[in-house]
């Protein structure tokens, strides 16, 4: 299977810089979050290993060939596949032709997702914000890609759905890479999943969800039970 990197990534928004030269390794297969606020440059970092975003500096590396000048259809051709916080299904068509269009047989994500399977004739802009997002990652799961990367994967969804999308996620035979405010409970403590901490365009932690979970407890307890949460500032997340 296949990885993604960074080397010393940075990418510009017209004259401020969201990502300032960010390295960064996403084992395939496996699981990887990269976690800050908003602002924090993590949602830009996903956007760069998609190609939805140029680099102004540094390399997109998959499979340990640089593909900074890809287009992102062409990445999509060739088995990555983005889904994005907003947009990520076709609003006007139906459930139905939602998940056809990525596979003619599709009973697994039925399965994946049950809650989807009396939404078949829905038209999908119709949907919560949760089951917008069970479809868009139903799709995504249809796919087969070597790579997928999803933008707040659990955003709208129940602790249950939520829990049983990341068992589905940290089940693919693919390199998996998940932007999140805050590291979900059902990964806290495991050892074969990787952590990326990002804070105002930079990488502040790199290491196992085990450690990262450590470290984070350590500094709550630094700080008391009163202490104000850190803030980031940058022009995108």
């Amino acid at each position: 299977m296949s990885g993604v990197s960074l080397h010393h990534a940075r990418v510009r928004y017209g004259p401020l810089e969201a990502l300032h030269g960010v390295t960064l390794a996403a084992p395939g297969p496996g699981l990887t979050v990269l976690l800050g606020r908003n602002g924090s440059g993590r949602t830009t970092a996903l956007r760069a290993l998609a190609g939805t975003v140029p680099l102004s500096g540094g390399a997109v590396v998959w499979d340990g060939t640089d593909v900074s000048r890809m287009p992102a259809y062409e990445r999509a051709r060739r088995g990555l596949c983005l889904v994005p916080e907003r947009q990520a299904v076709f609003g006007s068509l139906t459930v139905h032709e939602n998940l056809e269009l990525a596979a003619r047989d599709y009973d697994f994500a039925l399965d994946a997702f049950p809650q989807l399977r009396p939404l078949l004739q829905r038209r999908a802009g119709t949907l919560s914000g949760g089951e917008q997002r069970m479809l868009a990652l139903s799709r995504a799961l249809l796919a087969r890609a070597r790579v997928v990367l999803v933008d707040e994967p659990a955003q709208g969804m129940s602790p249950t759905v939520a829990a049983r999308t990341y068992e589905l996620l940290a089940a693919l035979d693919a390199c998996v890479v998940v932007a999140e405010q805050r590291l979900p409970p059902g990964l806290q403590g495991g050892a074969t999943v990787v952590v990326y901490e990002l804070r105002r365009g930079a990488v502040e932690f790199s290491g196992e969800a085990g450690e990262w979970e450590r470290r984070a407890g350590a500094g709550r307890t630094a700080r008391g039970p009163g202490a104000a949460p850190r803030r980031g500032s940058s022009p995108s997340g």
